[in-house]
């Protein structure tokens, strides 16, 4: 049975903010419709060959926030996943089957753009606006 953070963090539509920074420090934010929790501590996505491959090569630290507005404009719900790469593929069986699901699910112009296949390691979940009340009461 899917916890209830897989269930969030995988609902759809939704798009998030992937933010990573390279061995310099420098930072890049780009936004992704399309991680996926496939269990509390494991997030895979596509890539294509961009700044997000690049650094997350050089620093394999992350974060995906997910913002929400709630009832009101006052509402907002979300998360901040803090996420560790434990690999890529640029080749081989998972990078064919990931581009053969997307092509299913949007197209194969999507399919072609991707570059590689991540696998993250959830380190850290935390509520988008931190007043102490955990996770569990931000989404």
């Amino acid at each position: 049975m899917p916890s209830r953070l897989v269930d969030y963090f995988n609902k759809q539509p939704r798009i998030g903010l992937l933010s990573t920074a390279n061995k310099e420090g420098k930072v890049d934010a780009a936004i992704f419709g399309s991680p996926m929790m496939v269990d509390e501590k494991t997030v895979v996505m596509g890539l294509g060959k961009n700044r997000t491959f690049e650094y997350l090569q050089e620093n394999p630290n992350a974060v995906y926030t997910i913002v929400e507005q709630g009832e009101t404009i006052m509402d907002w719900k979300g998360l901040r996943v803090y996420l560790k790469m434990k690999e890529y593929a640029t080749s081989g069986e998972t990078l064919e089957n990931y581009k053969r699901q997307i092509a299913e699910v949007v197209n194969e112009d999507a399919a072609a753009m991707i570059h590689a296949t991540v696998t993250f390691e959830v380190a850290e979940v935390r509520p988008l606006i931190d007043m102490g009340q955990g996770w569990e009461q931000s989404i």
